[in-house]
């Protein structure tokens, strides 16, 4: 793992019980910015990050994290990585206070004043237990205590962190990472379900459709490289050609639509041939093209 990349999965594959859940995963991701891990639901997204993490160990594969093998990692490793896990799991009895000095007494290096600093921005009161926040409170308090692991933790791991919240705390809490991760070098390993949260932060995305890596690259790369084609045909059209770099095929009635990640000027001169009257190219939205990777019948890039 070169100094430019910050964690490296490398054939990495891993079971629950007899259900494939990762197969054959190679992924690297660089050290800076924010990198989108998207997938569907059981997709592989959370076991990915738990066996980069060291929680599940893969079952062939490696993978390493800030230069060490992630199924060992040192605790002084651990203690440069910020975690939320899904959900936002804090114990419910607790104060704000309360889990912010437990955390402070678990890692070390548990920058208090930077967490203190953050919460009272956030206006969340020390003495407030838990159990009596909303789950947007309870999402900023993960993030906050997470973050301050480390002075400056070089890798933040987020699973879904905005998870049912509503779009205006949404937007708040992505302000909140932003601001916190600005720092240079530091990184951002961010899985979610709203794309357009994803499309606001991220540098480089990364789609998993049933544990097999579809698509990985820079966000603005992806969309200028991933367009659909439409060819109209002044009958019905035909059956899509079978061509290298094809993601998705769709017919309707006389209108044949070519989803294509490579091999441009080849499907556009082959949907000619085949009789297209006209002939015209869609940009994409994050959120269709991650449709295009994982419907049915969407095909590896």
């Amino acid at each position: 793992m070169s100094d430019a990349t910050v964690a490296c999965f490398d054939g990495v594959t891993h079971y629950h019980g007899a259900t494939r859940a990762l197969h054959a995963l190679s992924l690297e991701i660089p050290r800076g910015g924010v990198f989108a891990l998207l997938g569907r639901n059981g997709a592989g997204k959370t076991t990915a990050i738990r066996c980069l993490l060291g929680l599940l160990a893969p079952s062939r594969g490696r993978i390493s994290v800030l230069g060490e093998d992630a199924s060992s990692l040192p605790f002084a490793v651990r203690d440069r990585i910020g975690y939320v896990a899904e959900g936002q799991p804090l114990v419910p009895w607790m104060t704000v206070g309360e889990a912010a000095s437990f955390q402070a007494a678990t890692f070390p290096s548990f920058d208090r004043k930077l967490c203190d600093d953050h919460l009272a921005r956030l206006d969340l009161p020390l003495d407030r237990r838990i159990k009596n926040l909303s789950r947007g409170q309870r999402a900023q308090v993960a993030l906050s205590l997470s973050l301050s692991l480390a002075a400056r933790p070089e890798l933040v791991v987020l699973d879904d962190p905005a998870m049912g919240l509503d779009a205006v705390v949404r937007r708040e809490f992505l302000e909140a990472m932003i601001d916190l991760i600005g720092d240079e070098g530091r990184t951002v390993l961010f899985s979610s379900h709203v794309l357009a949260d994803v499309e606001r932060v991220a540098d480089r995305v990364a789609i998993l459709d049933r544990g097999v890596l579809r698509a990985n690259a820079p966000l603005d790369v992806l969309k200028e490289r991933v367009r659909r084609l439409h060819g109209v045909f002044p009958d019905a059209a035909p059956e899509a050609p079978a061509l290298p770099g094809i993601v998705r095929s769709t017919r309707r009635r006389n209108e044949l639509l070519l989803t294509v990640a490579a091999g441009h000027d080849a499907a556009e001169a082959r949907v000619r041939e085949l009789g297209a009257r006209h002939v015209e190219w869609e940009t994409l939205p994050l959120e269709d093209l991650f449709i295009e990777y994982t419907s049915a019948s969407g095909g590896a890039a």
